[in-house]
């Protein structure tokens, strides 16, 4: 049997080396790589072959210089097959809110056995499921249904599109924008003379207002209203 490839990222190496260990021991799982951090994971990857590179990567959410919900957003657009299972201590509504939007396909707490966060794999990877812990999925669909009450109401109070491009501040349309013209993080960075990172973070809060998690959703809003 085929071995599934996995990466761990962690900024603390203890839980790194024990969950390696943990996971590798007679299971059928390898750990290609760990990192410490966001800026280590994307600069691991990059050197890494087409082929040999993680089907599902365990991420922490709280670490330094590069956290885990803004590594998944910028990896997600790099590696769109790769899943990302966020592993961490926290379960805080607007963290679990965060990393759903940015495009992670699970999460777990960290307190969680080896072997649930060995079956999450396996049924992420065959069976298409959303591995999340009890509690997490419990205040996950509490926070579904705030959320699509209020995107009901603020339909129901307009269908103009003129109120969502109000909404959206003139940076967030030029980026949208460029968005729709098939434009990446670089070249929409080097056209409008910001850095990438602010192109980043504006993205991230287009995604949120439109209540979409990526890019494909965004563009579909942008053309359906014909607001470019």
């Amino acid at each position: 049997m085929k071995k599934i490839s996995i990466a761990i990222v962690d900024d603390k190496r203890l839980l790194r080396n024990t969950l390696t260990e943990q996971i590798q021991y007679n299971q059928p799982i390898e750990v290609l790589f760990t990192a410490e951090n966001g800026i280590d994971f994307l600069q691991q990857m990059e050197k890494r072959p087409k082929n040999n590179q993680p089907l599902v990567v365990l991420m922490d959410i709280e670490m330094p210089e590069m956290d885990g919900i803004e590594t998944v957003l910028i990896a997600k657009e790099i590696y769109p097959d790769i899943q990302f299972l966020m592993l961490t201590a926290f379960s805080e509504d607007e963290k679990i809110f965060d990393a759903v939007k940015a495009g992670a396909s699970g999460y777990l707490l960290k307190d969680e056995s080896i072997a649930k966060i060995i079956s999450s794999i396996s049924e992420l990877l065959y069976e298409g499921s959303v591995p999340m812990s009890p509690i997490v999925a419990k205040r996950t669909l509490e926070m579904l249904k705030v959320s699509e009450k209020s995107f009901q109401k603020a339909e129901n109070e307009s269908e103009a599109a003129s109120d969502v491009i109000e909404y959206l501040t003139s940076r967030e349309m030029d980026i949208l924008q460029e968005i729709v013209s098939g434009l990446n993080y670089k070249e929409i960075a080097d056209k409008l003379f910001i850095s990438p990172h602010t192109v980043r973070k504006h993205i991230a809060n287009i995604y949120e207002k439109l209540h979409v998690s990526n890019k494909t959703a965004a563009i579909k809003i942008a053309l359906k209203k014909r607001w470019f």
